[in-house]
């Protein structure tokens, strides 16, 4: 495993981020497909022997057992310190709102939520997880600055959001002596490239890292359109949602995918995060099966020349918003 800073921050993580909203209790959550908690360890073992640090979750997931099972593996598993643990959270409900809770007491309270899920007394990275039209800007930063001031997150990142909100945010925060986003998690892979438009540059410009989720397009970029569906793919009405309506035109860059796992003896996995990682700090990478985390490290040694990424990228057309940020848009 290789490992690098996370943008402006001194977190050393590794090079892919183990995606946890696969983990937790399927009866609490919208999806059938999760893993219980004793194939959750199993993978999330795998990935500490792996050399995998970096942890993903969320209070959303399955009602909060994700964090559950993920903060009792990593207790029973690894050190603390050892472990860089990034968890999010929602914007404030309309009820929430009736009732006068501000964006700064929303944010104590999930966070609070969070690390009694975790079993721990801070994450080291606190991401906002969709951004919220109904509250206003200062109120959240002011709420993040102040968890990060009660040691509560070491760091705060920002999920599903547009260049031009990420840069406000961020120029509030300097202004205010606010703690500032470190990291994006934006929907980024070799099928939806259209965080390269602005988010990238940005990010690049400002060296604010890029940890995108949906790294493999819910394992599309995995295997041949022709080889059938796993139960996720079966199932996740949200990721039919995110791929369907682009699927032949996707295809013909699936099938470079497959061309060039065929002449470098690797997986489709292998290739497709390969490529990803020349572009990226680390994508978070979702593991229901050990040889998923297994392909996502091998992906880690395996470098492709100029041309084989030209190759991967040419047939690319511009893709309309999909999934989160295609709700992403004042109400």
């Amino acid at each position: 495993m290789k490992y690098t800073k996370l943008g402006n921050s001194d977190l050393n993580v590794s090079r892919i981020c183990m995606g946890c909203m696969g983990f937790g209790d399927a009866a609490k959550g919208q999806h059938s497909w999760t893993l219980d908690e004793e194939h959750s360890r199993e993978i999330i073992k795998k990935g500490l022997d792996l050399g995998v640090n970096f942890y993903d979750t969320a209070i959303a997931y399955q009602g909060g057992t994700s964090e559950q099972y993920v903060g009792r593996a990593l207790r029973d598993f690894a050190k603390r310190e050892d472990v860089v643990v990034a968890t999010k959270f929602l914007p404030r409900t309309p009820e929430e709102i009736e009732d006068g809770i501000s964006g700064q007491q929303h944010i104590e309270n999930m966070i609070n939520a969070s690390l009694q899920n975790l079993g721990m007394d801070y994450v080291d990275l606190y991401i906002y997880h969709m951004w919220d039209w109904n509250t206003d800007i200062y109120d959240v930063m002011d709420g993040l600055n102040r968890i990060v001031k009660a040691g509560k997150a070491r760091y705060i990142g920002i999920s599903n959001c547009y260049a031009w909100q990420i840069a406000k945010a961020n120029a509030l925060a300097e202004k205010e002596g606010f703690a500032k986003f470190v990291s994006i998690q934006g929907h980024y892979n070799l099928i939806f490239r259209e965080e390269e438009r602005e988010m990238v540059p940005y990010c690049t410009e400002e060296n604010i890292a890029l940890t995108p989720y949906s790294a493999l397009a819910s394992g599309r970029l995995s295997r041949k359109p022709e080889e059938g569906n796993t139960k996720r793919a079966e199932e996740d009405k949200f990721a039919k949602f995110k791929y369907d309506a682009t699927a032949s035109q996707d295809a013909v860059i699936i099938n470079r995918v497959a061309e060039l796992a065929e002449k470098h003896d690797k997986t489709m996995t292998e290739i497709s995060l390969a490529w990803l990682l020349s572009k990226v700090t680390a994508p978070v990478v979702g593991a229901t099966k050990i040889h998923h985390i297994e392909g996502a490290a091998n992906a880690v040694e395996l470098e492709l020349t100029d041309d084989e990424k030209e190759f991967l990228e040419e047939p690319y057309v511009p893709h309309p918003l999909a999934g989160v940020m295609a709700q992403n848009k004042r109400s």
